[in-house]
This record gives C-alpha cells, sequence and structure tokens, in this order.
C-alpha cells in the first residue's frame, strides 16, 4: 500500500512539473502574440504576464471548491486547456484577419486570463491529491511546487530556443497542447481504479488529442489564409525567423516586403526612400572610401551606392541573416535589387547594430547610412536613442556624414523632430529632409554630419531616377503644420525631450501618433 501511494505521489509530482512547463510556454507566447499583432513588445509582455498571473490567482480561489473527483477535475481541467490554448493563436490570427480593431486585443486578453485561471486551479488539486494519498501537507506543497517552478524555466528556454524559432506561434500552441492532453490520459489512466467512467472521459481525450494533432498539421496553413487577408496583394513567400516573420507579396509588378506585418518598400516606388536615403549623403562628402549601411538587408541601399565606382568596402550589418540570404537567392529581389551583393566590395555582419557599433570601436567610415526599422518597439527604440547617436559620431570620419531614416514628419511630427533633436544632442549639426514615398506617404530624414554644412551646395553626382539638384533642395522645406515649432491641443509650444536607453520616450509618442494610421 505504501508503495502504490509512493507510485502515485510520484506520478503527481512528474505531472505538475510537465504542465508547469506547458503553463509558463503559453505566458510567454501569449505575449508574443501580442507583440507581434498589437505591437510593443514590454507593453504586450507586462499586460499579459499580469493577466495570466492574475487569472492564476483567481484559478487558485476558485480551487478551494473543487474538494472532490480530484483526479477528474484534473483531467478536464487539462481537456480545456488543451482546446483554449492550443487553438489560441490560430483563431487570434483568424480575429485579426476578419473583425474590426481592437477585437484582437480583447481577445488575446480574455484568452490569457481564462488560460492564467484554469492553470492557477492545478497545482492546489494536485497538492491536494498528494495529501489525500497520504503525503503530509508540507511534504506535498513544497515538491509540487518545486515542480512547478522547475518546470517553469524548462517552459521558457524550450519556447526561445525551439519551439518559436522551428514551429512559429501557431504550430507552437497546438503541439504544447498535445502535452497537457497527454499528461491528462496518462494521470486518467494510472487512477482508473477509481474512477467509474474511466473509458467515457478516455473517450473525450482521444477525441480532442486528435484535434490538436490536426492543428498542428494544418493549423498554421489555414492561419496562414487568415493572414493572406491582412495583404491586399499575394503572398509569394513566407517565413518565420527568430527575428521576424518575413512576407513577400507580389500583384500586378508591385513587389512588397513586409516584416512583422509592417510594410518595408513597394517595387513601385522604392527607388524614391533609397535615392534619397543614399545620394544626398553621398553629395556632401568629398571621400567615399568606406561606407557603413545599419539595416538595409534588402540589398537596394546598396543598388545605389553601386553606382560610386570610387567606394572601397561597404560593410552591410542586419541581425537577421534570413533577410539578407533572401535578397541574394530570391529572384525577385535579385532583380530589384540588382544582384548587390555580388558585389566584391560588399562585407555582411549578421549583427545587432548597436553591439557592432560598440564592438568595432577603431574602425571609421566616410558615410553612415541609417536604414532600420521604425521606433515601434523597446528593441528598435534603442537605435534611436541619444547613446546609438553617440556611438554614430564616434565612428563617422572627419567630413563624413550620416543618413538616418526618421518615420513620418506627417504621420509622426513630435517623433521626427525628437528624432532629430536628440541627433543634435549628441554634438551632431543636422538637416532635415522628407520626401513624398507613395506607398507610405511623407517620410523623413535626418542627415548629420560633426562640422555645419549647407546641403543646398551639395550636387547629385549620378545617375538616379528620382533625385535631381533642384528637388534635393526642396526637400528641406517643411510645411507649418509639420514643422519643429510643435504645438499642443491648446495650442502651446511642445518642448522637444531626448529620447535616450533609460527613458524612451519615443515608444509612447510613436504608439500615440500611429495608432489611426
Amino acid at each position: 500500500m505504501i508503495e502504490k501511494s509512493l507510485k502515485q505521489s510520484k506520478a503527481i509530482y512528474w505531472a505538475s512539473g510537465i504542465v508547469s512547463v506547458c503553463g509558463i510556454i503559453f505566458e510567454v507566447l501569449f505575449g508574443a502574440a501580442g507583440s507581434y499583432l498589437l505591437g510593443d513588445g514590454v507593453k504586450q509582455y507586462t499586460l499579459t504576464i499580469s493577466l495570466f498571473l492574475t487569472g492564476m490567482g483567481i484559478g487558485a480561489s476558485i480551487s478551494e471548491k473543487v474538494t472532490k473527483n480530484l483526479i477528474l477535475s484534473f483531467v478536464w481541467i487539462e481537456y480545456l486547456l488543451g482546446i483554449i490554448a492550443g487553438s489560441s493563436t490560430f483563431l487570434l490570427f483568424g480575429v485579426s484577419a476578419f473583425l474590426s480593431s481592437g477585437t484582437d486585443a480583447f481577445f488575446l486578453y480574455s484568452v490569457t486570463l481564462i488560460v492564467g485561471a484554469l492553470t492557477g486551479v492545478e497545482l492546489p488539486i494536485l497538492i491536494r491529491k498528494a495529501n489525500e494519498i497520504g503525503v503530509t501537507l508540507e511534504k506535498s506543497t513544497a515538491r509540487v511546487l518545486f515542480s512547478d517552478y522547475a518546470g517553469g524555466l524548462i517552459g521558457g528556454l524550450l519556447f526561445v530556443y525551439i519551439l518559436r524559432p522551428e514551429f512559429g506561434l501557431v504550430k507552437t500552441a497546438f503541439l504544447v497542447a498535445i502535452i497537457n492532453i497527454v499528461i491528462a490520459l496518462w494521470i486518467l489512466f494510472y487512477f482508473k481504479k477509481e474512477l467509474k467512467t474511466f473509458k467515457r472521459h478516455a473517450a473525450a481525450g482521444i477525441f480532442i488529442l486528435c484535434f490538436l494533432i490536426a492543428g498542428v498539421f494544418f493549423g498554421e496553413e489555414i492561419a496562414f489564409s487568415f493572414q493572406q487577408k491582412l495583404y491586399k496583394d499575394p503572398i509569394i513567400y513566407y517565413e518565420q525567423t527568430n527575428y521576424q516573420e518575413i512576407i513577400l507579396t507580389k500583384e500586378q509588378g508591385d513587389l512588397r516586403l513586409f516584416l512583422d506585418g509592417q510594410l518595408q518598400f513597394s517595387s513601385s516606388d522604392e527607388y524614391r526612400y533609397h535615392e534619397t536615403l543614399v545620394h544626398p549623403t553621398m553629395a556632401a562628402v568629398k571621400k567615399h572610401d568606406h561606407i557603413l549601411i545599419l539595416g538595409g538587408g534588402d540589398g537596394l541601399a546598396l543598388r545605389e551606392l553601386q553606382k560610386y565606382k570610387e567606394i572601397k568596402t561597404m560593410t552591410l550589418v542586419d541581425l537577421d541573416p534570413a533577410v539578407v540570404k533572401l535578397a541574394k537567392t530570391n529572384h525577385e529581389l535579385i532583380t530589384l535589387n540588382e544582384n548587390a551583393f555580388a558585389d566584391k566590395r560588399v562585407h555582411i555582419k549578421n549583427e545587432d547594430a548597436f553591439k557592432f557599433l560598440e564592438n568595432n570601436k577603431k574602425r571609421f567610415y566616410d558615410v553612415i547610412l541609417v536604414d532600420l526599422p521604425d521606433p515601434n518597439n523597446e528593441s528598435l527604440n534603442k537605435l534611436y536613442t541619444l547613446e546609438f547617436y553617440q556611438l554614430l559620431r564616434n565612428h563617422l570620419a572627419p567630413g563624413g556624414s550620416i543618413m538616418i531614416q526618421s518615420t513620418s514628419p506627417t504621420f509622426a511630427t513630435e517623433v521626427y523632430w525628437t528624432i532629430d533633436e536628440t541627433v543634435k544632442e549628441a554634438g551632431l549639426f543636422t538637416e532635415n529632409l522628407h520626401v513624398d514615398i507613395p506607398s507610405f506617404g511623407d517620410w523623413g530624414f535626418v542627415l548629420a554630419r560633426r562640422e555645419s554644412f549647407k546641403l543646398e551646395e551639395a550636387e547629385i553626382s549620378t545617375e538616379t531616377k528620382f533625385l535631381t539638384n533642384d528637388v534635393l533642395k526642396s526637400l528641406t522645406s517643411f510645411g507649418k503644420d509639420i514643422d519643429q515649432k510643435i504645438t499642443d491641443e491648446k495650442g502651446n509650444p511642445v518642448s522637444l525631450e531626448i529620447n535616450t536607453l533609460m527613458r524612451p520616450i519615443i515608444l509612447e509618442k510613436y504608439e500615440k501618433a500611429w495608432k489611426n494610421y
């Protein structure tokens, strides 16, 4: 009898550890899904973790009422977790595609709270069952909680290093839910002698298991069709990398690249953006020996730089090797970037731009092009801070120039001029430009140098499709509604602050500015 109790208690400890692994994976999965679909990773992880923990507290309170049929209660909690959590990200993509804005956030937060509550019921039931078997309350609580906390660490590591990069968000949810169901069936079988209706409950579990297995094989494909609804053009390439989701669309010759749902370029007008990024910067300096491009993994900035035969080296730093690989191997992109990566002067570094500048202290560049995504999350925000611009300044050769893509001065006026103010705080002189790009709208750039300069004296010295010397001079003119004399709703002047690592003020400003676009 003692041996049987010992085996049953060990089964409970193993079950608690494994379901804890599942619980933490669902918790971070919801944070990742929220970050991807709703933006602002810190905000989404904070909300989902808070809601999940609140749910666990609610679940723990509810568990007080569960005093009978503990094994069946645990089993059906796992069944519910399997169904709700397993299909959560699959349904979230459907909600985002078909329902109105804001519904996806409500759905995600509701699911997070519900799954948290179900997770909160699990452990008290297992502790109570271990105590019922004969283990003292002190030992049962300590051992189940140990299994829970240890399982939490394993779950986090599995999600970061295996599940998310290898299986993506949809398939991961179904796979983890399968584990919940398998544990439920195992516990059900282990204690079947205590149950009069074992077959009925086992059949229900097997049915749910089959549903989840079908989700693993077909859920991602269906969710992909949901995603297609978010894009007006057919998707011709899709990849979920360790860093982001890459999507290429094409319709009637218009090729578009999206990273994490954000448009990076349209082939119909990208030359306006890339000519403005590259040629004013090159025209502002006399020496073009060494060029640094931060971002630009699509190779389109490189295409423009190839027009300058005097360049000796072009170093491109892009965090995600998958973007560069796509630009080097995809026929559509090779055609667009004119096989720019085949140039022997190009050197590729797959690193974080901030870390690259920190670790590469002795190298100086005549031109630095900052072609990075907008500061819409905490990871990108650091690339728009005073500290980052100080690093850029420290790597700029005497007489050199920097061009920084700086979001739209029309849609995000305060963000644009905050970037300009932050660059100036780094000890650089700036010139402001903006250009109309039909697929994006009005888009802004900040040109910076160590020395004061006049852009109207610069002349474009290479072939272009859009930019002329007269057009270049016109790009520095800003209308009264988007210039740096910003006022609040009452007409009072707004003083611009500096964006730093310690005070990432741009994040909130950016989210507020773009929420209606």
